[in-house]
């Protein structure tokens, strides 16, 4: 029997040629088209947040109306319970806010409470006082603190424009109180008689412009010792 084998090398003149001339399929590079990306939209979340940070900025303008002193306490380290505790115990005058200082800088700025600045680190809870008694209104604190065993001490506060750091809290501390002042200066009118007279006979608008220094003077004298 005779068997015929094939071989499946083609003949040298058959063997097909893979070479190209074309420059398209010479380089290994495939053309490039311009990338193209979506058009981006602010996301519901950072819209939210700046709604939040609005309405903290006007909630901090609107304690500012009558507001007579404004303090920052340190605000790290209280438990949700402590400071639960620390709102219900201030007068229905006084209001306790937790602000981001960025947030209630914005809300100062350009206004006499920006005296606050130096009050600007670490975090922060704001005490709005809308009486004039401060004495009264900053002893709940001092309170709050010899009871709850709190070391978180004041950062500073502005009255009437002026800053005081955490070492000036006895001249706010032991201001007198305006019935105080009213009876001094009552006192001080009577001594001397002939004063007394004289400042009543005076015209009604020089005698409230007399009244008025007065009582600045002892507030101020006050505040010295």
């Amino acid at each position: 029997m005779e068997i015929a084998l094939f071989s499946s090398r083609a003949p040298p003149s058959q063997t097909l040629s893979l070479k190209t001339t074309t420059p398209f399929l010479r380089s290994s590079k495939l053309p490039t088209f311009p990338s193209f990306k979506p058009p981006s939209y602010p996301s519901i979340r950072a819209a939210i947040s700046r709604t939040k940070k609005e309405e903290t900025v006007e909630t901090v303008k609107t304690q500012l109306e009558n507001c007579y002193l404004l303090a920052a306490v340190e605000y790290k380290g209280f438990t949700v319970k402590q400071f639960q505790d620390l709102r219900r115990s201030l007068p229905e005058s006084s209001k306790l806010v937790v602000a981001k200082n960025t947030l209630v800088l914005k809300a100062i700025e350009g206004s006499p409470w920006e005296a606050l600045k130096p009050c600007m680190k670490g975090m922060n809870a704001w005490l709005f006082v809308h009486t004039e008694e401060i004495p009264d209104a900053l002893k709940p604190y001092r309170t709050f603190q010899k009871e709850m065993k709190v070391e978180n001490e004041f950062r500073g506060a502005v009255f009437e424009g002026k800053f005081y750091g955490p070492g000036d809290f006895k001249q706010l501390e032991n201001m007198p109180t305006r019935a105080e002042i009213y009876a001094k200066l009552l006192g001080s009118l009577q001594s001397p008689a002939i004063g007394l007279v004289g400042t009543l006979e005076a015209p009604a608008r020089d005698v409230v412009m007399v009244l008025k220094a007065y009582v600045k003077k002892l507030e101020e004298e006050s505040a010295g010792n």
